[in-house]
Parts: structure tokens; C-alpha cells; sequence
């Protein structure tokens, strides 16, 4: 098979550098990154959606997308879907035609923030009534995932307090960890609960789960089947997120990533469009943690997702352009040279080890990345060749532009 431009002398420098090409490349191949479905349909932010001509209208709308991608991409096999933005009668039926166009349904997202019963929270809040319906949706929700052959709940919780005074820390704590308990207790063996965090918004005086420490004591509070979600937009500014994921790695509490971007306060940008070497660093823990027996179990184990609304963005070639830049990420990681960045690090050579991971992050390998997808019968450019199908063009002849408002997906 013809090489791709630039591939033979790349793959001749990685040699010489003791890197094994061929175990990289089939790394690559072995790679899995879920896209959700609400990036597909008109969503975005809480100002102003801006619909896009072809944007999906329904899940199936969304599965066609996704299927879409995942043939440009070759690696993006599953999609999560948002309870009840998704919600269809026929769950089998669903399944099937997700199978039907190569795909399987992923991770299952309930929605516990968009409800007017809501205002004051979900599993948190202080009425019983309230929690009782949030725990009731969760254990739909889990419902949903056996039929459709998820093993994933995601969970996210908006639940937090506006004003000081408004409601008792410690009482909504054991409020939330009564709720999940009693969902915990019903999921089947091989399912996790991810619970994810995030420092604020839409509360902003506290939130129930600020950060990664609360998500991973109520992880610990529910057992082995709970994990902690990492989302790479949920942090305040200068946190080091790749700290956080070697520490849940260590731990066996790292389930999954929630994978987008942000410069300020929201986490709908292309992931790796602002600090592409903070999306590196991040890979480089989880590459060393694959590679370490004491962790490799729960590295391997681990949910790649995207979780990101597009607004401005053409939907499709957006969701393209993530998966193609946390590809970028993995391959620049696993160059990285392990024996040497050890050396380094117990001799104290600070700067050495420093550049061991630059040499690794600095490495044009978008010929590698290219020649992995030839190998696999794809396009090596996945945007170019998205663009040249005339699928952007055929479904918004097909669907036309549909209204939008603010918000979420739900909303739209």
C-alpha cells in the first residue's frame, strides 16, 4: 500500500528515536471516542442558537450524523444520548437501527436541570417530592440502557444554591448521596454511574459538586460501579487537569471524559482548540497509566465521550474536527519516551524531562495519523473528504433549517 507524503520519513525519525511504529499505529486503530448526540441537532448556548441549515431534529436525525462521522473517522462507534431529548417508544427499535448504520448507543445522559420542578434543584432539593422524581428518572433511565445495550449512566447534577443561608451544605450532601444510593443499588452488574462536577454555574454561590474531590467521595460512598467524569471545560482557570486524571487514575475512580473546550466560563469549544498541549499532557497520564500494571485496568477502561453543542460551527465537520484533534493528542502521547522520561525524573533533571515531552508534543503527526486511516480504507484528510461528499448540502435540501430558541438541546 502507498504511504502517504511525508509518512516514511516520519516513521524512519521515530524509529531511530526506539519508537515502534507499527504498535503506535495500532494503537491508533484500537482507539474508541463517543460522540453525543446533542451535538448534531441546533444547540449551543444559553444566549442565542443559531440554526444550521440540516441541523438533526431527532435521534434518528442524530444516529444518521454520528454514523456519518464515524465513517470518516473509523473510530467512533458509539453515541450518547440525553433522557428525554432522545426519548423514543420503540427502544429496540431504536437499537436496531443504530445497528443497522454500523453504531451502538452509548452512554445514557438523564436530564436533571431542565424541569420546573428543578428551580431549587434535583436530588438535593428540599421537598422529597422533587428527589423522588429525579431518583425516578434516573431508574428510567437505567431502564432505557439495558434496552438499548448501554453500560453507562452519566449523570450530571445542576443542583446548588444561589444566595447564603438558602439551604444546609451538609443536609443536601446526604440529601444527594441518599438519592444515588437507592440508583446505585438498581443498576445491573458491568453498568457505571459517572458523575461528573463542575465548579459552577447555574448556582452561584455553591454547587452540590464543585469538583473532582466531592465526585470522588461520593463515588467512594456508592461503591466499585461509580466513578468520577472528568470534564475538560468544568475548571476553574489554571487547574492542572491532567493532576486530577493521574490522581484518579491512581485511584481506579477516573470512569470518563466528557472532551470539549472553553477560554472563559462555558465548555462548548472544539476540544483542543485553545490549549492543544493541555489536551497532550492530559493523554500523556493516560498513556503511562495503560502502560503500568497498577493502573492499566482502569486506564483501559476508560469512556473517551464529546461533549460538545456546536453553534457557530457546521455540526458534522465540527464533531470531525474534535475526534481528529483528541486523535492528535493520543498519537503525540504515545510517542512519548517512557525510559527516558524516567531516567530523567529520578535523576532530577528537570529540564530533560521537560523536554522529553516536547520532542514527543512537538512531532508533525498528521502523516501518521494520515497513513493509520489509509490503513483502515478511510480518507487520511476526514474534514476534506466530509466536504467532498455533498452530505452537508443533501441534508439540509432534505431537512431544511428548523427553528431555534435559547438554551439546550431540549429547548431548541
Amino acid at each position: 500500500m502507498a504511504g502517504v507524503p511525508g509518512y516514511e520519513a516520519l516513521a524512519e525519525t521515530l524509529a531511530r528515536r526506539g519508537v515502534d511504529v507499527e504498535a503506535v499505529k495500532a494503537a491508533l486503530k484500537r482507539q474508541r471516542i463517543e460522540t453525543p448526540s446533542w451535538g448534531y441537532g441546533n444547540s449551543g448556548t444559553r444566549f442565542k442558537v443559531f440554526p444550521w441549515p440540516g441541523a438533526a431534529r431527532n435521534i434518528y436525525e442524530k444516529l444518521a450524523d454520528a454514523a456519518v462521522v464515524h465513517r470518516f473517522t473509523g473510530v467512533c462507534p458509539t453515541v450518547a444520548i440525553h433522557i428525554p431529548w432522545d426519548k423514543v417508544e420503540d427502544w429496540e427499535g431504536l437499537r436496531q437501527y443504530a445497528a443497522s448504520l454500523g453504531l451502538q448507543i452509548g452512554a445514557v445522559n438523564p436530564n436533571l436541570f431542565q424541569d420546573d420542578d428543578y428551580r431549587l434543584g434535583s436530588v438535593c432539593h428540599p421537598d422529597p417530592r422533587v428527589r423522588r422524581r429525579a431518583v425516578e428518572h434516573m431508574l428510567e433511565c437505567i431502564e432505557i440502557a439495558e434496552k438499548v445495550g448501554s453500560s453507562i449512566l452519566s449523570l450530571w447534577f445542576a443542583d446548588g444554591t444561589n444566595y447564603p443561608g438558602q439551604d444546609d451544605f451538609r443536609a443536601r450532601k446526604h440529601r444527594m448521596l441518599e438519592a444515588l444510593s437507592e440508583v446505585y443499588r438498581r443498576m445491573p452488574p458491568g453498568m457505571r454511574m459517572l458523575i461528573e462536577y463542575k465548579f459552577f454555574e447555574p448556582a452561584f454561590y455553591h454547587t452540590d459538586l464543585a469538583d473532582w474531590g466531592m465526585a470522588y467521595v461520593i463515588a467512594t460512598h456508592l461503591g466499585p460501579q461509580a466513578q468520577v467524569l472528568v470534564d475538560t471545560g468544568h475548571h476553574p482557570q489554571g487547574t492542572n487537569i491532567e493532576h486530577i486524571v493521574a490522581f484518579l487514575l491512581d485511584e481506579g475512580r477516573l470512569g470518563g471524559f466528557h472532551f470539549n473546550n472553553r477560554k472563559y466560563a462555558d465548555d462548548d469549544l472544539i476540544v483542543g482548540s485553545i490549549n492543544p498541549f493541555e489536551l497532550f499532557l492530559i493523554f500523556n497520564e493516560l498513556v503511562a497509566a495503560e502502560q503500568d500494571p497498577r493502573t492499566a485496568e482502569t486506564a483501559r477502561a476508560v469512556a473517551y465521550m464529546i461533549d460538545q453543542s456546536h453553534n457557530i460551527e457546521p455540526k458534522i465537520e465540527a464533531m470531525i474536527q474534535s475526534v481528529v484533534n483528541i486523535q492528535t493528542a493520543y498519537a503525540k502521547a504515545l510517542l512519548v519516551d517512557r525510559q527516558r522520561l524516567r531516567e530523567a525524573q529520578e535523576a532530577g533533571d528537570v529540564l530533560e524531562a521537560h523536554r522529553v515531552l516536547l520532542e514527543a508534543y512537538e512531532t508533525d503527526v498528521r502523516p501518521l495519523l494520515a497513513q493509520v486511516r489509509l490503513e483502515m480504507g478511510l480518507d487520511p484528510d476526514p474534514v476534506a473528504a466530509f466536504r467532498r461528499s455533498g452530505y452537508a448540502e443533501k441534508v439540509a435540501r432534505e431537512r431544511g433549517i428548523a427553528v431555534a430558541a435559547s438554551g439546550y438541546p431540549g429547548a431548541s
